[in-house]
């Protein structure tokens, strides 16, 4: 069952999360993750959420995004992302694409 995973993301650095970026690509790639929607235009219709910056990604399921957050090359790829943004994230299963 596909997973979908939303970060908001809040960017205090551009040019490190760039650097980020082109490492942590490949790792989402490899973990057959792909990304729906990454920075676009977004807007609130209901409640008082400020969303920074939307991206939202799709994985075959749950585990295999937790085998990818948790994975030693994203990890690794953390303290870079940790040293120029802050993120919310949240996973839902169970959509059917």
């Amino acid at each position: 069952m596909p997973a979908y995973v939303l970060f908001d993301v809040e960017i205090r650095d551009m040019n490190q999360y760039q650097e980020y970026m082109k490492g942590v690509k490949p790792v989402i790639e490899a973990a057959g993750g792909k990304y729906l929607a990454r920075g676009g235009h977004h807007k609130v219709y209901e409640g008082d959420w400020q969303p920074r910056r939307i991206v939202l990604f799709e994985f075959p399921s749950v585990a295999d995004f937790e085998s990818f957050y948790n994975g030693p090359a994203y990890l690794a790829l953390r303290p870079l992302r940790d040293a120029c943004s802050s993120a919310r994230l949240v996973s839902v299963e169970g959509l059917v694409p």
